[in-house]
């Protein structure tokens, strides 16, 4: 997916089995973040970054929504241990992360398999793209987002 693409209205079910679809959020624009797993030291980090500036999201008129493969249940038990605000979404089946291009070969260790490629999709209220971070910096990836954000101006020095 890039700037100018559209994600789709239903994203998946949350840590709760309830459907997140885009058009719930009436007129919030959208931090979408996909990681690779649950509960591992830099998926955790990218997530508590954005649990910690979550309150300044909103007031921008942002929602944050979390994606990976991981199970609603895993989703339940990671979003109750790091206090998570923001919905983690269920792609059990990959359907939005090959849709989002996020899906694709890695290599780790001298072994090749199909994974998450870290990546984070800002998006207008009708979910069209309008910027995107491959390389995302887990431990301050909020802060890499206002920087980018506050590059167009949608930062006010007050938050």
């Amino acid at each position: 997916m890039n700037i100018g693409d559209k994600m789709p209205d239903l994203l998946g079910k949350d840590s709760n089995g309830k459907e997140v679809r885009l058009s719930d959020f009436s007129c919030k624009k959208f931090i979408i973040y996909f990681y690779p797993k649950d509960s591992t030291p830099g998926c955790t980090a990218e997530a508590v970054s954005f649990r910690d500036n979550y309150e300044t999201f909103q007031k921008m008129g942002y929602q944050v929504i979390g994606v990976s493969k991981d199970s609603e249940a895993s989703h339940k038990r990671f979003a109750e241990k790091q206090n998570l605000p923001f919905p983690l979404v269920a792609d059990t089946d990959t359907t939005l992360c090959q849709a989002a291009g996020v899906w694709q070969l890695k290599k780790m260790a001298g072994r090749e398999y199909m994974g998450i490629v870290r990546t984070t999709f800002v998006c207008n209220p009708d979910g069209t793209v309008t910027d995107v971070v491959r390389k995302v910096e887990t431990k301050c990836a909020a802060d890499q987002l206002f920087k980018l954000l506050d590059g167009r101006g949608d930062v006010n020095p007050e938050w």
